[in-house]
């Protein structure tokens, strides 16, 4: 069930999150990573996705640039 709805729900920009203490994961998810790196796929760490410079998260999670502080006169 694990390998199917991963896939068949995957899609540009996904973000697949995974709990390593769950029955089936490591199983799963040799699978998922076959699959999808048969069709074309490419993975990066949750590290990889997080803009580091010149942006902020905000509570829900989301990234946004900082805007340029205007300078007083």
């Amino acid at each position: 069930y694990m390998v199917k709805n991963v896939v068949e729900n995957a899609g540009s920009g996904s973000v697949v999150l995974f709990h390593c203490d769950c029955e089936n994961t490591p199983e799963a998810l040799d699978k998922i990573l076959e699959i999808l790196s048969k069709e074309g796929y490419s993975f990066v760490s949750a590290s990889e996705l997080i803009y580091k410079d010149d942006y902020y998260i905000d509570s829900a999670g989301r990234q946004h640039p900082r805007q340029p502080q205007s300078s007083q006169k």
